[in-house]
């Protein structure tokens, strides 16, 4: 998968919050094989670099960071903190919330458009939390994105793809883009079907964190991904209506 030009070989992409301790943390990146965590500024003290054992675990992951900006519910919240973000990681990456609903945390589209304009020409390389809307992509890609991020559904909820058919649509409709689905995926089933849906990635949190083993969850869901990317590549078969029998009739003696 490529992303403003940088060529990662995994699809997985991992959150780093709410693991019981960091070497369970640790131990579930490495077995997710993952090359990208998403990390958020809010873990960091100013004054008194409470931070700095997290990020010390993160550096020696040998992973690249992606900073979120999580918690944000404005435009003006976002941008402020995606800059306060690239002072701290030293990255253009940013991967760019702005939630408008406090009960589904679903973004604000309206305020996501206006940061990602306004963090493109700032220089940001900016990775959008959004919908499926196809509008809403147009104009982030219009904004000087290069990478859409739909939910699947709401934040933590894990219960899948709720709406296959605009999923389906987006990945038509942006043919070129890469798309990650980002959110509400609580089971490598489920991921597995968003790859063979044919997105690009998967970016997920809460799945593996709350998970009993979450390292071999994270692993678990490495391999889902893995296989349905695969099946995508190997063209499944359309669905039918009827029944076609996998064994020739023809030649078959009878009376």
């Amino acid at each position: 998968m490529e992303v403003y030009g940088v060529t990662l070989a995994s699809r997985l992409l991992l959150g780093t919050a709410l693991y019981p301790s960091p070497a369970i943390l640790a131990e579930a990146v490495r077995r997710s094989g993952a090359e990208v965590v998403t990390v958020s500024l809010r873990r960091e003290s100013g004054t008194e670099r409470a931070g700095q054992a997290f990020w010390s675990l993160i550096r020696d992951l040998g992973v690249r960071v992606l900073p979120n900006t999580a918690g944000c519910h404005s435009a003006r919240e976002a941008i402020t903190t995606a800059q306060m973000a690239r002072e701290v990681f030293g990255t253009n990456w940013i991967k760019l919330e702005v939630i408008g609903n406090h009960d589904t945390l679903q973004p604000d589209v309206f305020g996501l458009v206006e940061a990602a304009r306004a963090l493109t020409t700032d220089g940001f390389e900016v990775f959008p939390y959004t919908t499926e809307d196809l509008v809403v992509g147009e104009r982030l890609l219009d904004a000087g994105c290069r990478v859409l991020m739909p939910w699947g559904a709401p934040i933590g909820s894990g219960r899948g793809l709720n709406n296959l058919y605009g999923l389906r649509a987006m990945r038509a409709h942006f043919p070129d883009v890469p798309l990650v689905v980002d959110a509400g995926i609580g089971l490598p089933s489920q991921a597995c079907q968003a790859m063979e849906l044919g997105y690009d990635g998967i970016l997920l949190n809460t799945a593996v964190a709350k998970a009993g083993d979450p390292a071999r969850m994270a692993e678990a869901f490495a391999n889902a991904i893995r296989a349905g990317r695969e099946a995508f590549l190997a063209e499944p078969m359309p669905p039918r209506d009827m029944a076609e029998p996998s064994t020739p009739v023809l030649g078959m003696a009878f009376r």
